[in-house]
């Protein structure tokens, strides 16, 4: 599964051992959350200690904690060299306390989730959140829970913006910036930090804003920030046509999608003429096995939150007059969707045009789209020995040997830097429309060079015809395969699985090839 790499199998490929490592799936977070709150990694990060020297230092008796940290190297989060053991890379950037991009507590917010996730069935049952906090926690309780909440989100937003900012690079981005349902200030810290002619309003519950501003001032913005307490959910007592920058971060996926419309109505009236609105958030067309689990969790622990698609957004947005630009995803698991009064607004981010594509080939149909290096596509002598002798459609219009041979492949590519693979699945004549399709939106958004290979025979007409002549050319296409490509080995090198079939029945994958540029 996507992010998942301790999850070894594809859960449409896999049986048994899949539902096994599902089942595991707590061990390895109750690892990680021992580690972290033990400081394991802020201790090591000094340099490498031995078992006794960590023993001393944490309190452990030595036999147990020898066996923690090998699972800890088998997770990748330690290594050793011989009796003395080292933070990894991964280790040594986010689970380091005080480091900037510390991921801590967030990892620890997430172990106090957990008892509302005991209660799923009686969730499921009640249909709807049966764990509230009490009534009588005392004002000191709640403000100790809410500075942790904020904290954790705190760690999340810090690495997210650093995401989000380069779209912006290199432009003279001045003015305002309103940071919506900001927690922590993190967004707008990041913007301020790389733009220093922006200034920014931060609205939130006011006993929220008490913390935000702690850290806030901590990194030094003092006047450069507003601070506006507001419920979200009310009118925001801000500027109308005020601002040029927007910030909607994480806020879609905690109300209902009987409030959203009004929450997403006001930031579109604070938006100036040409400003822009950053809505950032999971996305089920992004990841989809975090945000369906995302969700879940929202309607386990929260009043009505709810993970919503990207086309529901837009349709939204396009409710209150504001054009869109396609769900962009950022590397991690969240995506990013730009909104404007005026769509040439657009123009002066820095979007990857390739991004884009991907999402809006991926809103075909397609289970994956990856952008690869052309360098990864193996073509071997061999592959075309698979079609003259063991199938049937040989000689057949657009089949070997009327399809490109491998040494033709290897001079097409030569052409080519990068391309996008595609994974889909039967029937054979849906998937290669859909291709056809993927190659056309290419074209489309300016790679006028798209080219597609695609699986299997041509099966785009009802019936082929008899005499060997093409009726349909304009739609027909090579497969991977017949013209030399080894698609297995393409597939692997491209971070997916694919294997050969044990027996008849099994799920059936299919793989195509876009060439871009």
């Amino acid at each position: 599964m996507k992010g998942l790499p301790y999850f070894k199998h594809n859960p449409q490929e896999a049986g048994p051992q899949y539902l096994e490592d599902l089942a595991a799936g707590y061990w390895f977070s109750e690892a990680l959350f021992t580690a972290v709150e033990l400081e394991v990694f802020t201790i090591l990060d000094t340099g490498g200690k031995s078992v006794p020297e960590l023993a001393e230092a944490l309190k452990l008796h030595p036999r147990g904690l020898e066996r923690f940290l090998h699972a800890l190297c088998a997770l990748g989060l330690l290594t050793a060299d011989g009796t003395y053991y080292f933070n990894t890379k991964l280790s040594s950037e986010y689970l380091v306390k005080d480091k900037s991009n510390y991921q801590g507590d967030s990892i620890l917010w997430r172990r106090q989730l957990f008892s509302g996730w005991q209660d799923l069935s009686k969730c499921l049952e009640a249909g709807e959140r049966i764990n509230y906090a009490s009534s009588e926690e005392e004002p000191e309780q709640l403000a100790r829970r809410s500075r942790k909440y904020i904290s954790a989100m705190d760690n999340v937003a810090r690495t997210k913006v650093q995401e989000i900012v380069p779209f912006f690079e290199g432009l003279p981005l001045a003015g305002k910036l309103l940071d919506v349902g900001a927690g922590s200030g993190a967004m707008a810290a990041g913007f301020l930090e790389r733009f220093p002619a922006l200034t920014a309003t931060v609205l939130d519950l006011s006993h929220v804003l008490d913390f935000t501003r702690e850290l806030m001032d901590k990194r030094g913005f003092g006047e450069r920030i507003i601070y506006c307490p507001a419920n979200i959910l009310e009118p925001w007592p801000v500027q109308h046509q005020g601002f040029d920058l927007v910030i909607l971060s994480n806020i879609i996926h905690a109300y209902s999608e009987g409030e959203i419309p009004a929450v997403l109505e006001r930031a579109a009236n604070c938006l100036k003429t040409e400003g822009l609105l950053l809505i950032h958030d999971f996305f089920p067309e992004h990841y989809p096995e975090k945000a369906a689990l995302f969700d879940l969790n929202m309607f386990i622990n929260t009043y009505n939150g709810k993970i919503f698609s990207q086309t529901w957004v837009r349709q939204e947005l396009a409710g209150v007059k504001l054009f869109t630009t396609e769900l962009i995803p950022l590397a991690t698991d969240t995506a990013v969707i730009f909104a404007a009064k005026k769509a040439e607004n657009f123009g002066t981010l820095r979007l990857d045009a390739k991004s884009r594509l991907q999402a809006r080939i991926k809103d075909l149909g397609f289970r994956e789209v990856a952008l690869i290096s052309t360098e990864n596509i193996h073509i071997p002598d061999w592959a075309e020995l698979k079609c003259r002798f063991g199938c049937e459609r040989y000689g057949k219009p657009h089949c070997p040997p009327n399809s490109p041979s491998p040494g033709k492949t290897r001079e097409v590519l030569q052409d080519f830097t990068q391309a996008l693979l595609l994974e889909g699945e039967p029937p054979a004549r849906t998937f290669q429309r859909q291709v056809l399709q993927a190659e056309k939106a290419a074209f489309a958004a300016g790679f006028h060079k798209a080219f597609a290979y695609w699986a299997g025979p041509c099966a785009i007409c009802e019936t082929c015809t008899t005499d060997g002549t093409c009726r349909n050319p304009r739609d027909a296409r090579p497969s991977m395969e017949g013209a030399g490509i080894d698609v297995y080995e393409t597939v692997r090198r491209a971070g997916l699985s694919l294997r050969t079939l044990p027996q008849q029945g099994d799920y059936v994958k299919y793989f195509a090839l876009v060439l871009l540029e």
